[in-house]
């Protein structure tokens, strides 16, 4: 009860970006340390043309990810979050646009994962977490801090799980959608 706000009780954000049939869908999910939803918010589908695929080359996934879903997503949310875990490694790049520390986590056992501008910062976490984490390179400070807020969240939070979530909301949302269109 004697716990303040801020980075003692973070507020987290967990965003993930999925390629459906129709275009590029975003969600993201803000939630307390424990877990519990404090806000959602949905991207609209964003589907590059042939031409912007040309063009963009290997940046049409950040710009897509990043710039035009990742930021709008950040802009219409409400609360403020001291730390935002990722899935999609193209997200990255919303660091470079919020004064938040952002960490991809890379689930699995892959060793290895496709490289954009530049290389990611692994950060040392508790071998207990069941993934990878990695921050911009462009931001080296940031990693002491997500180590010092993961460390705390060990026992709390399963990371892999809220992502289910935003993923499930995503496919209700567009069910919904597609049965209200009908």
């Amino acid at each position: 009860m004697g716990q303040s706000a801020g980075l003692d009780s973070p507020t987290l954000g967990f965003m993930t970006v999925v390629h459906e049939a129709n275009g590029y869908v975003g969600g993201y999910l803000v939630a307390n340390a424990w877990g519990r939803p404090m806000e959602f918010r949905l991207s609209t589908a964003v589907q590059p043309n042939r031409i912007q695929q040309i063009l963009y080359g290997q940046a049409l996934e950040p710009f897509i990810f990043a710039d035009l879903i990742g930021k709008a997503l950040v802009d219409r949310t409400s609360r403020q979050v001291q730390l935002m875990f990722i899935d999609r490694l193209p997200l990255l790049d919303l660091r470079a646009r919020f004064e938040i520390p952002v960490v991809y986590l890379e689930f699995g056992s892959d060793d290895s994962f496709p490289l954009g501008r530049g290389t990611p910062t692994r950060v040392q976490i508790p071998d207990d977490y069941s993934c990878k984490a990695f921050c911009h390179s462009g931001f080296p400070s940031d990693t002491h801090l997500v180590q010092d807020i993961m460390n705390r969240l060990r026992e709390s939070i399963d990371l892999s799980e809220p992502f289910n979530r935003v993923r499930g909301a995503i496919a209700e949302a567009r069910k919904m959608g597609a049965t209200a269109r009908a």
